[in-house]
């Protein structure tokens, strides 16, 4: 039976350049950067800091295929707990956002881009 989501892979054509906006602007932590177990490959993986699931594997494209993804791989949704300070915060980080946070039926969202152009929604559910 499947029970979860542990892992979504983002192709990117720099891994320390996707590292380094991960990581710096939008505040989230490593899980693993290992170039040591498989020849000639990183996992480099990251996610969120509370909770670490699911990891975000920040892999490598080498492949035409994988190159022509890249930017075109749907549209990713992140929670908030607090989504005008997450706004301000990656805007004063130089994220690329598309529009300032909006209210729904749902809750609060915001839309982003990372720095290949894949859009994440980040989403304030309502308080209940």
């Amino acid at each position: 039976m499947i029970t979860k989501v542990t892992h979504v892979t983002i192709w990117v054509k720099d891994q320390d350049a996707a590292l380094k906006f991960y990581r710096d602007q939008l505040g989230f932590k490593v899980i693993s950067d290992d170039s040591t177990t498989i020849p000639n490959y990183r996992w480099l993986t990251v996610a969120p800091q509370q909770p670490a699931e699911p990891v975000i594997a920040l892999n490598l494209a080498t492949t035409p295929e994988q190159l022509a993804g890249i930017g075109k791989q749907g549209l990713f949704v992140l929670e908030s707990t607090d989504i005008h300070a997450d706004y301000a915060t990656l805007k004063t980080r130089n994220v690329k956002i598309q529009a300032e946070p909006r209210e729904n039926p749902w809750g609060n969202d915001f839309i982003f881009e990372d720095l290949y152009g894949n859009d994440f929604n980040v989403v304030q559910p309502p308080a209940s």
